[in-house]
């Protein structure tokens, strides 16, 4: 198995980090922009997208902070997360997304991130 590639992508989200938190974090929040359907039990997560179902295991998370999950059909240490960020100074919130990647499926794994926080930004009425 070849080494998957970490990146991070970062976007700035005009919402409150408690309701931005919903959504990262709860199967009807998910639903609204990540995947067509998600259901959990527990620390399990199931997201289903074109009647395609795949498992995910909440590894970590901290209210208004951040959500961590692995694949659970990944038989490495990658996950994804993400991870709210306030600027002290100017308290604009930012969405940081961490990911790993095939060293050949990097854009494309951007540019679905890319396309689904475009999804969130939609349905929190952000720009």
């Amino acid at each position: 198995m070849s080494d998957k590639t970490k990146f991070e992508l970062e976007f700035v989200i005009q919402s409150s980090p408690q309701l931005l938190f919903q959504y990262l974090s709860t199967p009807s929040g998910l639903s609204e922009w990540f995947a067509d359907n998600v259901n959990s039990r527990g620390e399990r997560f199931n997201f289903i997208w074109d009647g395609s179902e795949e498992g995910a295991k909440l590894l970590k998370k901290k209210s208004d902070e951040f959500i961590r999950f692995a694949w659970e059909h990944m038989e490495d240490d990658s996950y994804f997360e993400m991870r709210i960020i306030v600027d002290e100074i100017t308290s604009d919130v930012s969405l940081f997304i961490t990911d790993f990647a095939e060293e050949d499926e990097l854009d494309e794994a951007k540019m679905l991130w890319e396309n689904q926080v475009a999804d969130l930004k939609q349905v929190l009425g952000s720009k």
